[in-house]
């Protein structure tokens, strides 16, 4: 390497360090200080995130091209700077689509929009930007487009106002949550991580699971559901939990693909489950206008019946195939779990913050403050064995930046979207097409949304696919009177699902790469196994009591009716129910449970029905078999 070569990367390193800590300093600013107007806040955090990501993540291209190309980037972004602040009284105090748009506005709109489409590709690859230059094209061709999509299209004073001067674009809410709670979480994860925390989830998985049948698979399951809301990332959370649970469960007798699957769906799972939930259900709470905790406590029931199915399954699948109890060669070994305790109360005081109503930005930061003081005390407990020094704690700083600009850009990215979809009606022309076949049959409509969540999912990280479909879908099932928060949740859970169902599901390719398995049979295999979760969220909109919505007893009535229909689910799926089923009791049993889950008092009925006779079956026929077993 030579001294030009190696001084470079030095500097670079050095800018990174010192951007982190300003970023840092900023946004303890505005939560130890005071929030600034969404007009200055917004933007200087996204400026912030583009600098990240550009210090980062080099042109493709070497030599001296990239290198000018990349100076043009940071330009660019300083230009930004300037323009943001030494325009901030007139931006703040402006009424939108009525005070002039001067030249150097237009000139900020073309350079921000093109800084963040680069940043865009170099992140989150090509399918995003070619997503989001298709809904550009739109907004200023879509005179040509077919007559039930035409668009009168835009100019390029409204399309400034839109994009860089208003809160429906680039500078719209998604950025403003990015800017005043997701990233506290996101730092709060890292730091939760770093200082013992996220070894700990791990090992209680582990030591809750050791001696039970199926203890590697149980192990995944806990460990990753844990993990899960903190990491927010099924990706990453495979690659965190799975190297060490997937290995444990193929010594077991799970072949690669079956142990692929069971930790991608663990791990895709801990996205919809309380009280973190990952980031999602924080952008959610944002477009509701409610509380977090309104969407966290909504969340319990379906994501108990989906670790609850995963459990079951496992149970099931172990007692079918003879799984060892706790054998030598499956004992898991982790450090012992009493002492290190003490390192949760950073998620108990995040999620007391939460509960009590202290707002997210605030619970974050007591989050923060709660980690860095159970490593002081990590200090004097085992030895400090569990303390992180300072190198530590700055290497989370640094690696927390990097995560909160690879989520602040996307979700600026999808303000280029959502801006164009509310401007040219976009989505009141997409609700009357799919209201158009929901006022006969809501399934159908429902059906279409599924397909179109699951299609944005697959090409787009969670926080980005929920975005889009929350505009391009919500309003039609609204119309269709299904309540707000079931319509939300409902293309939630599906832009989750996408991350384990074929033809792309990442999570479920990164367990398979772990795993040594076939990607294609793992996806397929992690699909049936989360068959349960492709079916509540429909539950959502035909039995919102599953969302606590409604009175105590409906309550109860429906949770009880979901989770013995996922008990049968996971039988059937297992193929084992007290005794090993056969080809068409598995079937059958399948069948029972489908019914019990769908909110119809007759189809309950039936497959209540079903499953007791089933039941009563396996049941005569385990006596049977002990019975000649004692002749």
């Amino acid at each position: 390497m030579s001294e030009h070569t190696a001084a470079g990367m030095t500097a670079r390193k050095a800018i990174i360090v010192a951007t982190s800590f300003v970023w840092i300093a900023f946004q303890f600013y505005l939560a130890i200080v005071s929030p600034l107007h969404p007009m200055i806040q917004s933007p200087v955090h996204l400026l912030l995130a583009l600098l990240v990501v550009f210090l980062y993540r080099r042109a493709e291209s070497g030599g001296s091209l990239g290198r000018a190309g990349d100076l043009l980037f940071f330009a660019g972004i300083l230009f930004l700077f300037y323009y943001f602040i030494s325009e901030s009284v007139r931006l703040t105090t402006r009424v939108a689509f009525i005070s002039d748009v001067m030249l150097i506005d237009v000139v900020a709109m073309a350079v921000c929009v093109i800084v963040l489409m680069e940043a865009v590709r170099r992140t989150l690859g090509k399918i995003l930007f070619f997503f989001i230059l298709f809904f550009i094209v739109y907004a200023w061709f879509g005179q040509y487009f077919p007559s039930i999509l035409r668009y009168r299209g835009t100019n390029l004073g409204k399309f400034t106002e839109l994009m860089t001067m208003g809160p429906d674009g680039i500078l719209g809410t998604p950025l403003y949550t990015s800017a005043n709670s997701l990233f506290y979480f996101i730092v709060f994860g890292v730091f939760f991580s770093v200082c013992g925390g996220g070894q700990l989830l791990i090992d209680i998985g582990m030591k809750c699971s050791n001696k039970s049948s199926g203890g590697p698979a149980k192990a995944a399951i806990i460990s990753s559901s844990l993990m899960g809301m903190i990491s927010g990332s099924a990706v990453a959370n495979v690659s965190t939990t799975g190297v060490m649970t997937i290995p444990m469960m193929k010594k077991v007798g799970y072949t690669p693909e079956q142990a692929g699957a069971i930790e991608a769906v663990a791990s895709t799972g801990g996205q919809i489950m309380p009280p973190i939930m990952g980031i999602g259900a924080f952008i959610m709470a944002e477009m509701l206008g409610v509380p977090y905790k309104t969407v966290a406590f909504s969340a319990i029931i379906p994501a108990v019946a989906y670790f609850l199915s995963i459990f079951l399954f496992v149970t099931f699948f172990a007692q079918k195939q003879h799984v060892a109890k706790g054998s030598e060669e499956t004992a898991i070994e982790v450090d012992a779990i009493a002492p290190r305790l003490y390192m949760l109360l950073p998620a108990i005081v995040l999620v007391y913050y939460m509960v009590s109503g202290a707002s997210l930005m605030r619970s974050g930061m007591m989050g923060i403050y709660a980690a860095v003081g159970v490593n002081v005390v990590s200090r004097f407990v085992l030895g400090g064995k569990y303390y992180v020094g300072p190198k530590g704690l700055f290497d989370a700083v640094i690696q927390g930046v990097r995560q909160a600009a690879d989520i602040a850009i996307p979700t600026a990215a999808c303000g280029i979207i959502i801006g164009i979809v509310i401007q040219s009606g976009l989505a009141t022309k997409m609700s009357t097409i799919i209201a158009g076949v929901g006022v006969s049959n809501l399934v159908v409509a429902l059906l279409i949304t599924m397909g179109g969540c699951m299609l944005l999912g697959m090409a787009l990280p969670t926080v980005a696919a929920y975005l889009v479909a929350n505009i391009l879908f919500v309003p039609t099932l609204v119309a269709l009177k299904v309540p707000a928060l079931p319509a939300n949740m409902f293309v939630f859970y599906f832009g989750i699902m996408a991350q384990i169902t074929p033809p792309v599901c990442l999570a479920s390719f990164t367990a398979a790469g772990i795993a040594g398995g076939d990607a294609w049979k793992t996806g397929w295999t992690g699909a049936r196994y989360a068959l349960v979760a492709f079916l509540i969220p429909f539950i959502f909109v035909y039995e919102p009591a599953i969302l606590l919505m409604g009175s105590g007893a409906e309550i109860a009535k429906a949770t009880a009716v979901l989770f013995v229909g996922t008990f049968l689910l996971a039988a059937g799926m297992a193929g084992f129910l007290i005794t090993p089923l056969k080809p068409v009791e598995r079937i059958v049993l399948i069948a029972a449970a489908i019914l019990m889950i769908l909110p119809e008092p007759m189809t309950d009925l039936v497959g209540i029905a079903t499953g007791a006779a089933m039941m009563l079956l396996c049941t005569f026929r385990k006596r049977k078999s002990l019975g000649e077993g004692s002749r």
